[in-house]
């Protein structure tokens, strides 16, 4: 698997803390995800579309990143696109961006930029303003007016590129869900639909954060986008590898945790990307020479009472019915229909229980796989219950 654990001091002086989280993770951050890798990467070579789906903060970028920082640097002939659409509201806002991005990746130096603009470009070649400090920075000033009447060059530029170049390119689209925002966001990925999957020497790789919204564009048959490539659904990381990854990591750093410990943070984070490396960094932090399973009580405390405030502010956005929902969640229920867990917990009709499982996930809160309802974050679930429904 893709453990690699360092114990030179070059490693301590190249960072703050062995563990990161709210951004993505390369290089020794990086654990796991081994076949994930491997099929994301025979996907890239053979040109086969990739939708990867999952909840927000179980590492889609860091997935997507090491797959396409290992096939760039075995197969000189691929070139790998990333496009985030995170602050992308608009059509023009994304012509531009990919423009940009897709240039600058076949390009080597800023005359070649250039050069691939006026030749592929030719229907209307962008205005290129380069930054002040010569750091090949620059920005397109495209003809909006004239592009929105006919895309067509800019949505098969990356084919038009890749055939004249004799490469193949896969485009990797974040956030790829932001689309909704668009104006006419269904005629817009029928248009795009229509040129992308005529492409030979082009694939795609789209994901993003809000899982409920692709499952709608990707796995609905009325959808532009249904059947588009390979539906990848990623699963948390099992436990017996965070293990290797937190004691490897505390290892490199001249401390110690055993394997029970380490354990035990994973499964306090129910094996969440984000929160176990957030939780075993705040015991990291706490750590002089050796953890104790105090130091380990202590960060999760602390963890819970950072985000308090973000948790109340959720539940004040949600209604009685909905919150009596996640007390029955945290409670185990399974049958959330029965006359008397509606009774109990008081949900109203069978009909409303429909509504409220509905609505919360779509607010990202909860997720129904085959009838097993949970709750996504998994220390907003200890904030519940040790804290909002503690009686």
């Amino acid at each position: 698997m893709l453990h690699i654990f360092v114990t030179n001091l070059e490693y301590l002086n190249t960072m703050e803390t062995p563990f990161v989280y709210g951004k993505v993770a390369t290089g020794n951050y990086f654990t796991d995800r081994e076949e994930e890798i491997k099929l994301l990467k025979q996907n890239f070579l053979f040109g086969t579309n990739t939708i990867l789906i999952s909840p927000r903060r179980w590492g889609k970028s860091s997935l997507v990143k090491k797959a396409a920082d290992e096939i760039m640097a075995k197969e000189k002939s691929i070139r790998i696109v990333q496009l985030d659409l995170f602050n992308l509201r608009t059509e023009e806002e994304f012509y531009k961006s990919l423009s940009e991005k897709l240039l600058i990746s076949v390009s080597s130096k800023v005359d070649e930029v250039i050069a691939n603009a006026q030749k592929f470009m030719k229907q209307w070649v962008p205005k290129i303003t380069f930054s002040p400090d010569a750091q090949q920075e620059f920005s397109f000033g495209l003809n909006w007016q004239e592009i929105k009447k006919q895309p067509d060059e800019i949505l098969d530029l990356a084919e038009n590129i890749a055939a004249e170049k004799g490469i193949k390119i896969v485009i990797c689209i974040d956030e790829f869900q932001n689309i909704s925002y668009f104006d006419h966001p269904l005629s817009f990925q029928k248009k795009i639909r229509s040129h992308w999957q005529r492409h030979q020497n082009v694939s795609y790789c789209l994901f993003g954060s809000k899982r409920h919204m692709l499952m709608d564009v990707f796995t609905s048959p009325s959808m532009p986008f249904y059947k588009f490539g390979h539906l990848m659904f990623l699963e948390k990381i099992p436990t017996k590898y965070w293990v290797d990854f937190i004691r490897g990591q505390f290892k490199a750093t001249g401390k110690k945790i055993s394997t029970q410990q380490s354990a035990e943070i994973a499964l306090l984070a129910q094996n969440h990307p984000y929160y176990v490396q957030q939780l075993a960094q705040l015991c990291w932090l706490r750590t002089e020479k050796e953890v104790s399973d105090s130091i380990i009580n202590e960060a999760l405390e602390a963890l819970v009472l950072q985000l308090s405030l973000l948790f109340q502010n959720l539940t004040e956005s949600l209604s009685s019915t909905q919150l009596n929902f996640l007390k029955a969640i945290i409670n185990k229920v399974k049958m959330f229909s029965s006359k008397d867990t509606i009774e109990k917990y008081q949900l109203g009709t069978s009909a409303n229980v429909i509504r409220i499982k509905k609505a919360l996930i779509g607010k990202e809160i909860i997720d129904d796989q085959t009838g097993n309802i949970e709750i996504l974050d998994p220390i907003f679930a200890i904030w519940l219950k040790e804290f909002y429904f503690k009686s």
